[in-house]
């Protein structure tokens, strides 16, 4: 949660009046002393279902046992040995520029967590310019974060769905937000987000690319780690530096290659499931 602190307090001191002291570090500030983080109730949260066929390319709801799957379960494991080392409960899942593939990694990311290591998954969809994770779900008309910050009078599980009764929760974006930057940059968000990771094992944000916002530099300063989707043959390195140059404080704990050509699939495919007939006669 030190990112979320951080942001918090940098958020009074920036409200204070000009020329007054700065607080000891060692005490929590004014602001901070209302900020409960208590976790988010989600007993009265409504339930959707996802139907994800194979052209979606949710291969982790779709094909459980394909390379693709097996890949995200290798990503998976990975970030969970990361956390033993550092704190790492929210993750950003972006890239440099737009059609990259950063929307797919993160459902199937998320979906993987939730599915085999039972942990409980919140997937936000934090793109709030141009939202596409709910299009990918087949959940377009859910109302999310835009509505809960201009209605004003809702707590944000309110908005908050379960998915296919799995330990997987997804927060949509609602419609489109002009301006993003003024609801990543509240302490209200903030303080909502603090909540959730209260009641969370894992968030997961699909944010906008690094270009041309700066929304995902905003979600950086709130989230724990940022996974970088690099798609073969899209981005320029030009445009990869210029994003990560924009992001004040980055906290990159990998990167995903997606669409890469090196690999063999069919191949690959075939071994398996010699592998898999070979394990069945076995036991």
């Amino acid at each position: 949660m030190s990112r979320i602190y951080d942001a918090l307090r940098r958020m009074e001191l920036e409200r204070r009046a000009p020329g007054a002291a700065e607080p000891d570090p060692t005490h929590p500030v004014e602001f901070l002393q209302g900020v409960v983080p208590e976790p988010a109730d989600l007993r009265n949260v409504r339930s959707v279902e996802v139907d994800a066929s194979i052209d979606s390319r949710l291969v982790a709801l779709a094909d459980p046992q394909c390379l693709g799957a097996e890949k995200f379960r290798a990503l998976a494991t990975r970030l969970e040995n990361l956390r033993n080392q550092r704190e790492l409960k929210s993750l950003q899942v972006t890239s440099s520029v737009a059609n990259e593939g950063k929307t797919l990694v993160s459902t199937n990311l998320a979906v993987t967590f939730a599915q085999n290591s039972g942990s409980k998954v919140l997937l936000v969809e934090g793109d709030l310019h141009r939202p596409a994770l709910g299009s990918l779900l087949g959940l377009t008309e859910l109302q999310g974060i835009s509505q809960w910050w201009s209605g004003r009078d809702l707590e944000i599980p309110n908005y908050i769905y379960r998915v296919n009764q799995m330990p997987l929760w997804f927060l949509p974006a609602g419609s489109r937000c002009d301006q993003p930057s003024s609801i990543l940059q509240s302490a209200r968000f903030a303080e909502a987000l603090l909540r959730l990771l209260g009641t969370f094992d894992w968030i997961i944000v699909d944010s906008t690319p690094l270009l041309p916002f700066a929304d995902a530099n905003l979600w950086s300063r709130l989230l724990d780690g940022m996974l970088l989707v690099i798609r073969e043959g899209v981005a320029s390195v030009k445009a990869l530096k210029k994003g990560l140059e924009a992001i004040d404080n980055p906290s990159l704990v990998g990167v995903v290659l997606n669409d890469a050509s090196e690999i063999d699939h069919p191949h690959y495919n075939e071994q398996y499931s010699s592998l898999q007939k070979q394990a069945k006669g076995q036991s």
